[in-house]
């Protein structure tokens, strides 16, 4: 479902956008799209994707045979593509399916295994933004505890 309040006023909300709408803003396409969707907008300021982790993981057999762990560096691109999302929503259609690229990732810790079954809950919060430098912090929960964190900086090519 998507709600169709969206603006390009930062502080203004939007509750929550779909899948779909997630691809229009995005690049990423299966196997490397790691959100299925977003909640708790606010244009300019943060959000939290939603990815339900699944066994069906592509990642899984190799990551580990008989123990599935999701890799942490595909939590840290989740909170990526959330971030990259949020800022595609902000500035408006015109960035639509731009490319946003990595900077620099700092302070990313690792606290717990993400198994099948889990829904990570991925907040970002921006920390700065200059020109198309963003920067953010975002935080992974399963269940309500911190499972990975990390403050990342990325470009978006416009």
């Amino acid at each position: 479902m998507e709600t169709k309040q969206e603006s390009r006023q930062d502080g203004q909300t939007i509750a929550r956008i779909d899948v779909n709408r997630i691809m229009q803003a995005i690049p990423h396409r299966y196997p490397f799209l790691l959100i299925d969707r977003m909640e708790d907008i606010v244009l300019g300021e943060e959000a939290t994707g939603i990815k339900n982790v699944s066994v069906n993981e592509p990642f899984f057999p190799g990551h580990f045979p008989g123990r599935p762990v999701m890799p942490g560096v595909l939590i840290v691109e989740a909170m990526a593509q959330t971030a990259a999302t949020l800022v595609v929503l902000t500035l408006g259609e015109a960035f639509e399916g731009k490319l946003v690229y990595f900077m620099t990732i700092e302070g990313a810790k690792f606290r717990r295994p993400v198994e099948p079954g889990d829904q990570l809950r991925i907040h970002v919060v921006k920390e700065r933004h200059r020109s198309n430098v963003w920067k953010f912090r975002g935080e992974a929960r399963v269940d309500g505890v911190v499972v990975a964190e990390a403050t990342f900086s990325a470009m978006i090519m416009g």
